[in-house]
Formats: C-alpha cells, structure tokens, sequence
C-alpha cells in the first residue's frame, strides 16, 4: 500500500525584521485541543459493534474532558463510519491524517483493521483497535496496539473450557470460510481440542451472506456432538443456532467473542435456541467491581442501554490513551508509543501491559 506523504501546515512561519536588522523566525502556535481520531462501522451489517464501542469511547472521552481534559487541554474526538470495509476503513484512515489527528482509537473488526494498521504503522501515528482479535494486526508496525485478547488465545481458552468445565468428548466445528476472525478461532479451538484428547468429528464452512446453513447442521447431527464451535459475529451466530435445533441438533453450543449482542438479533420467540450457550467475552456486567457497576450505570444512563464487550474495550482505549499521553507529556507520536510500550494500565476489561509482540 502506498505511503501517502503528508505536509502539515500548523500556520504561516513569519520572519519578522527586528530593529536591528536580524530575522527571527515564529514558532507556530501549540494545537488548542488534543485531537483524537476514531472509526467504526456505524452502518452496514456489523454496525452494532461499530455503535457500541465508540459509545464506550464517547462516554470516556465526555468524562475526560469534564475532569480538565489531557494535559489541561480538552480532546476533540473525530469519529468516522467505514461501514466495516476494509477500503472505506483506510479513506477514513486518511481523512483523519488531514484533521490533523495525535492518535487513533480503531479500527473495531478485525479485517479492516488489518488494512488500517498497515498504513498507520508506515505514518508512525500511535493507533490502538479496542476489539481487534486477528493475530498479525499488530504485526504491522511498532505503533500498533490492542486492548482486547486475540484469536488464537480465545480459541484455546475455548477448546480448554470446553473440556475441563463441559466434559466433552466429541465436538463439531461451524466456521465462516469468507472470514479470517472466524477461520482464525476454529483452527486455534481445533489444534486444542485435539490436544486435550476431544475428537473432532466434524468441520463445516459456510460464506458470508449465507442464510440457510440446514444441510451443514444435518451432518453435523448425524455425528451427534457433545458440543458445536461456532466462532463468528452475531448475526451468524444466532441463525445457526436456530437452524441447529430445527434439525434437532441437542449439543451444547460454545462460541467466540463475537457472540456478544446476539439477543439483540434474536426474536424473542427463538431466545429458546440461544439459551445456555456459552462464549468467550472480555468483561461481564454482573462483576460486582465497583469501577464496573459505575462504568455500568454511567452508560445505561446515557444511552439507554447495557453496554456490551465492544463499549468496555473502548471505554478503556480511551483511559489508556489519556494515561499514556499524560505519561509521554506531549502528543508527539513517538513519545507516545514510547509511552503505550511502557504502561501498566488497569481498566474495567482487567490488567494492560504489552509484551515485545505489542500482544496481549
């Protein structure tokens, strides 16, 4: 991808003529605001992750802002829908260049955040996706940060859950074969579960934009699993599970992160097919930690909503943020990154620290 070559103008340098002849040159004026650049898709088919966690992040950035700001400036937040495409992501990217942005908070899915994070890493602006899972995102630059647990270590967590806490022996395996999120879950869950002695007695696919998913479940009951792995975003997610116990499919069904607003997508008549099944998530609304139950509260009352996974993470990318330009005291960006590397932060999704990787 072609390097796009900026020249930021912050203002006219005058020289000016002294009495004596001598030529002085003006430094130009410190920005008034910090500016934050954001994005997310909030339109399009996976737009109820794009709302949710930049509501997270406006809620953050309204309390930083009404407690001084960062350092005694307040931040000014840019947000921009890329309606979960990848090429509308990177056009978005470099709008917010122009603007003039310190960092960015994004992208949200995995696969245009893959393309952003390959353009931010050439520019050196600090950008930190709240939710972005895929492995090789932060492969891309030593700028490139994220706050949420990736693929293949939810994929293992899940396949150990599945055996130690299900006490399954057999498992069938649903995965999007048009998606590296939910291709990149299966095969971690796969390797583990055949390294925790389950047999995995069946693997279908499917494409984006499937609705009718009968003749893979039909073949999965046959094999009459104890469990079914169906690692996708909601809107699969909910329609398998409903097909599945149309064709009397009885496994327990265990899922990834992207479960997360299936009851939103579900007809109150079909919440029987998405009882007891069980997903990774980043944080739970019932922790009693106070910081959570106010995180709870604030956002409730301010969007008239529960806030899922995606409104925590960005909840907390912002407060990482704000600590690490505190941190750095400037929003020069490679102070900045300097300073991300280095923090130890503790937000409502747990304990922050990066490794080497820049992994979680």
């Amino acid at each position: 991808m072609k390097k796009k070559f900026l020249t930021a103008l912050l203002g006219a340098s005058l020289l000016l003529v002294a009495c004596g002849g001598e030529k002085t040159e003006e430094k130009p004026a410190e920005a008034e605001t910090i500016k934050i650049g954001a994005m997310g898709p909030l339109t399009g088919p996976v737009a109820i992750y794009g709302i949710s966690a930049t509501n997270g992040l406006k809620l953050a950035i309204d309390e930083i802002n009404a407690n001084g700001g960062i350092l005694g400036k307040q931040v000014e937040l840019n947000l921009l829908d890329e309606k979960g495409d990848s090429t509308e992501a990177v056009n978005a990217y470099n709008k917010l260049v122009d603007w003039g942005m310190v960092a960015l908070v994004g992208d949200i899915t995995s696969k245009p955040t893959v393309a952003v994070s390959e353009v931010a890493a050439q520019d050196g602006i600090p950008m930190i996706t709240p939710t972005g899972t895929q492995l090789n995102i932060t492969e891309a630059g030593s700028n490139v940060f994220r706050v949420c647990f990736t693929d293949p270590y939810q994929g293992e967590v899940l396949a150990k859950f599945t055996k130690d806490k299900l006490g399954a022996k057999t498992v069938a395996v649903m995965s999007n074969n048009s998606s590296d999120y939910s291709d990149g879950v299966a095969n971690a869950f796969i390797k583990e579960a055949e390294n925790q002695g389950i047999q995995v007695v069946a693997k279908e696919g499917y494409s984006d934009g499937d609705k009718d998913f009968r003749a893979q479940l039909t073949k999965i009951a046959q094999q009459n699993p104890d469990v079914l792995f169906i690692p996708d975003y909601y809107e699969q997610d909910g329609l398998i599970a409903i097909q599945a116990r149309e064709v009397g499919l009885k496994s327990v069904i265990v899922g990834s992160d992207g479960w997360d607003g299936v009851v939103k997508t579900v007809d109150p008549s079909s919440y029987a097919a998405i009882e007891n099944v069980y997903f990774a998530n980043h944080y739970s609304t019932k922790d009693s930690n106070e910081k959570i139950q106010n995180f709870i509260k604030n956002y409730k009352e301010k969007y008239n909503d529960e806030p899922s996974a995606f409104s925590a993470l960005s909840y907390d990318t912002a407060y990482l943020l704000k600590a690490a330009i505190e941190k750095a005291g400037t929003t020069d960006k490679e102070a900045v990154t300097k300073a991300i590397k280095e923090i130890q932060f503790e937000g409502i999704t747990g304990k922050l620290t990066f490794d080497e990787k820049i992994i979680l």
